[in-house]
């Protein structure tokens, strides 16, 4: 295979507010789990059914956690699109854990509110205002 490709996109719901942490250099860290649903009729008995996945979601985009802080409640409509990644660690029995996310990078994820325009942040000035660089400054 000449190349890979690693993109994940979501419209769902969130389960709750957003947890915002800090690393030591103070840069921020948002993650959130968003619910995705599908619903069918069962053939046999003419129910409906429905099953719903829950996804970890984890935003390093500096911009898109400001977004994220003051805008995403639990129950918001969002549209989210990044990266898987499994990460390992250690629970409190010692044990070793992985957990697989989704990933917004800070310049290859995507958030978008998805709920009424009221619940929107308000236009970007400049592409730097949500954590983008203009693409004369993107390295290739």
């Amino acid at each position: 295979m000449a190349g890979s490709v690693n993109k994940v996109t979501l419209v769902g719901f969130l389960g709750a507010d957003p947890e915002i942490r800090r690393t030591q250099s103070g840069a921020p860290i948002a993650s959130f789990s968003v619910a995705t649903s599908e619903s069918w009729r069962d053939k046999d008995s003419g129910q409906r059914r429905e099953k719903t996945e829950w996804h970890s979601v984890v935003i390093f985009n500096e911009g898109l956690c400001r977004i994220a802080e003051q805008y995403l409640k639990k129950g918001s409509l969002v549209y989210v699109e990044g990266q898987l990644a499994t990460r390992k660690w250690q629970g409190d029995d010692g044990q070793d854990r992985y957990t697989t996310e989704v990933v917004l990078k800070a310049y290859t994820g995507t958030l978008t509110l998805l709920d009424r325009a009221s619940n929107r942040p308000p236009a970007a000035d400049s592409p730097d205002d949500y954590g983008n660089m203009p693409d004369d400054d993107v390295p290739y």
